[in-house]
């Protein structure tokens, strides 16, 4: 199957494109992108060199990959890109930029939503099934694992890490590591609870979450020093419990408790 490449279309030569690709009015494509199969590019969307996407993702109007870094002390000769996998949808005036970093890469995986003017920095990675609501800003170097939701509005400092199925409120001010399963809210924010409705609507019954909620107490609700409150934590049998462990020690910025 050929690609349908509107007239107005600007696709570089130096570019290597699939098959099946809508590319609409006025898109820009410069060298060196790589586009995978069965792609929409909707009118004025923007790949920057060095950008590579995958099969059947939807991009809107006006989004722009692979942009520079917003990063005083990058060199725009230094070599770098943005690495995006399949089934993800941009909604309009997304922006992500390209790494900071030689030969490195700003990755998203599979069937992530961006809603309209989400901004991703330089050398995030988001994995699967991220949500992310209008009008938010993810700071350079800020890792998202599967399933978590980010509200509107919410804007993460650089270096923050949000684990899997987190749940982050409009307007929340992150600046520290956001634990898995938990939802954060509030600027400064604090922990709120488990995001039970995430946990459920993933697939999580009810001896999950009760096994989830010991974990919580242990490490929220327990006024023991940290390390021995996840040697406890380590003693839980459940997957996720265990996930927890391996984060908080992973932790390089420290985490966002609850409100005391």
């Amino acid at each position: 199957m050929s690609n349908t490449i509107h007239p107005t279309a600007l696709v570089s030569d130096k570019a290597h494109l699939g098959t099946g690709n809508i590319i609409g009015a006025f898109v820009i494509v410069e060298d060196d992108v790589t586009i995978g199969d069965n792609n929409v590019l909707l009118s004025g969307v923007v790949l920057k060199s060095g950008t590579s996407i995958g099969n059947e993702n939807k991009i809107h109007e006006h989004v722009v990959i692979g942009g520079l870094p917003q990063d005083l002390g990058f060199d725009s000769a230094t070599p770098s890109g943005v690495e995006i996998g399949n089934k993800n949808t941009f909604r309009e005036f997304v922006t992500i930029h390209r790494a900071s970093q030689k030969n490195e890469a700003t990755k998203l995986g599979n069937e992530n939503y961006l809603m309209t003017q989400v901004h991703l920095g330089h050398d995030c990675e988001l994995e699967n099934n991220v949500i992310i609501a209008p009008s938010t800003g993810l700071g350079g170097f800020v890792t998202v694992e599967d399933k978590a939701f980010i509200s509107g509005g919410v804007m993460v400092h650089q270096f923050v890490h949000i684990g899997s199925l987190a749940m982050l409120g409009g307007n929340a001010k992150i600046t520290q590591d956001v634990l898995p399963f938990m939802m954060a809210d509030g600027n400064p924010a604090h922990i709120s609870g488990l995001n039970k409705v995430g946990l459920r609507r993933a697939g999580y019954k009810i001896d999950d979450i009760k096994s989830l909620k010991k974990a919580y107490q242990l490490v929220f609700k327990n006024d023991s020093k940290l390390e021995q409150r996840l040697n406890e934590l380590s003693k839980l049998s459940h997957v996720s419990a265990q996930h927890l462990v391996s984060f908080i020690q992973a932790s390089k910025r420290g985490f966002h408790r609850d409100k005391a």
